[in-house]
């Protein structure tokens, strides 16, 4: 695992070891995540820098933790802090300290990333850079992040506020200790009063500046502590990365998809293959069963036995028969109004039709039961012209033609 970190110029690489600490492998010049090169595989957390987010402290009436994260975005929205719900999770709730029927509680509400301001390759879990320090008691923490001051306020070892200053000095002057004194007045309005233990000021160089006397407890030089992972994790996501892992989520589902149905393919495609071959052999036995039973004069007697048949078709076959045929034609014509069939040729796969009437209307209804669903005579296409006027009112002819 690795872990992303806010340094004094840039962004500083820390690989986890064996025995679980993480040491420094490699430090930037710049504060911009995108030119980070050469990042490591494997498990990435990105540490935001404190100037990255929002701390909105408060004191919840609640010690029911599912309703800690209504709480906080009630909160941010009282204070008229806001946050894009498109641009990914940028809220997250921190407990601070718990009581029988109320809790203290850290809001923070992520900036959305700007351009140049995420690594090349997208983290595995954010997190904030005030929380991966060790800190025991209640104390006050200030360090330089990408060449500005920053400070924490700790309560029982857990982050209650952090805050970045515009100082930019080599030690923390009086305008840090000046939004220090402030912060702390504000929380103390809020019911949240912090008394620090001690006042810790991590550089590798310089002094305690302001801060040696200036909250009334002797400031602390000392190295910043090595990161650590913060426990418990956070929630927070950026929406581009969210778009990325979906994206990878949804090639990887892809792939699975396609080589699961090349899988299904090749198998039923082995399976009707086999069958097919099992039918194909079959068939083979089954004529040459038959060629060996049935010598060359029956072929011959059975081929004229079918053609002998179908000579007969008219006469067996009930929908062939020239009576069935003009039964049907006859169930067709119309009850109202005069129409006569003149003549009704009925032959080999073929039926013409004539007549007459005094009016269309009959002829243009015989013409469309002819050709209904409903009718019996579906078997037939059947070319029904306009009826032709005559001078003893109108002529039709119609053609049905079976069906192949």
């Amino acid at each position: 695992m690795s872990l992303l970190v806010p340094g004094t110029k840039g962004w500083e690489l820390w690989k986890q070891g064996a025995d679980g600490a993480y040491a420094r492998q490699s430090e930037s010049e710049t504060p911009r995540a995108a030119d980070i090169a050469n990042l490591p595989a494997g498990h990435l957390t990105m540490l935001f820098p404190v100037k990255g987010w929002y701390a909105l402290p408060f004191k919840a009436s609640s010690a029911d933790e599912s309703l800690y994260g209504d709480l906080s975005a009630m909160h941010a929205e009282r204070l008229g802090v806001r946050w894009d719900p498109m641009a990914g999770q940028l809220i997250d709730t921190f407990l601070v300290g718990k009581e029988e029927e109320n809790s203290t509680l850290l809001a923070v509400v992520l900036k959305s990333p700007g351009e140049g301001e995420l690594p090349p390759r997208g983290p595995k879990e954010f997190d904030l850079s005030a929380r991966a320090f060790s800190v025991e008691g209640d104390a006050v923490a200030a360090w330089v992040e990408f060449g500005r001051w920053v400070f924490a306020f700790y309560k029982e070892g857990r982050l209650l506020y952090a805050q970045a200053t515009s100082s930019e000095t080599a030690d923390p002057d009086a305008s840090v200790l000046r939004e220090i004194k402030l912060a702390m007045s504000q929380l103390a309005i809020q019911g949240l009063a912090l008394r620090p233990q001690q006042v810790q000021v991590w550089s590798d160089q310089g002094t305690t500046g302001a801060l040696a006397e200036g909250l009334g407890i002797p400031a602390r030089l000392s190295p910043r502590p090595d990161p650590r992972l913060p426990q418990p994790h956070s929630k927070l996501l950026p929406a581009d990365v969210r778009a990325a892992r979906r994206i990878a989520r949804a090639r990887q589902q892809q792939g699975l998809g396609i080589a699961a149905l090349v899988l299904v393919y090749l198998g039923l495609a082995g399976w009707l293959g086999y069958g097919l071959y099992q039918e194909n052999q079959k068939i083979k036995r089954l004529q040459a069963d038959a060629n060996r039973a049935a010598p060359a004069s029956d072929i011959a007697a059975y081929n004229h036995h079918v053609s002998v048949w179908g000579e007969l078709e008219p006469v067996v076959n009930n929908s062939r028969s020239p009576l069935e045929l003009m039964f049907r034609v006859v169930k067709a014509i119309p009850l109202t109004g005069k129409l006569r069939l003149k003549s009704a040729e009925v032959g080999d796969g073929e039926i013409k039709l004539s007549g007459d009437a005094q009016e269309v209307g009959p002829i243009n209804q015989f013409s469309l039961s002819l050709s209904q669903t409903g009718n019996l005579l579906t078997d037939y296409d059947w070319n029904t012209p306009p009826a032709v006027n005559s001078p003893k009112g109108w002529d039709f002819n119609f053609t049905g033609t079976l069906k192949k």
